[in-house]
């Protein structure tokens, strides 16, 4: 990656956009850190691509229909119920 494609104007436009401030030091540090990063990322261009087709697997259980609790057995321990329902805190 050449220099010039990150220059300390833009790096001034990023800060800006991030509603940084930078000094003239800190402009100068960014600068050449962008430029890194950048050169990273070319690096990783270079990464030679894989074709193959990707496994799928199914991590779920299969369903199984099976007996549940009556109403009266899963609103037993309820703190608070209405009408044959669980009762919960008002929301506002």
């Amino acid at each position: 990656m050449s220099d010039d494609a990150v220059n300390p104007e833009a790096v001034r436009h990023v800060a800006e956009l991030a509603r940084v401030d930078l000094d003239d030091e800190e402009v100068d540090a960014f600068t050449g850190q962008f430029a890194d990063i950048l050169e990273y990322f070319e690096t990783l261009d270079e990464v030679p691509e894989v074709e193959r087709e990707a496994e799928l697997t199914n991590v779920m259980r299969p369903d199984e229909e099976r007996g549940s609790l009556d109403r009266e057995e899963a609103l037993r321990n309820a703190p608070e119920t209405e009408d044959g329902y669980f009762k919960g805190p008002n929301v506002s």
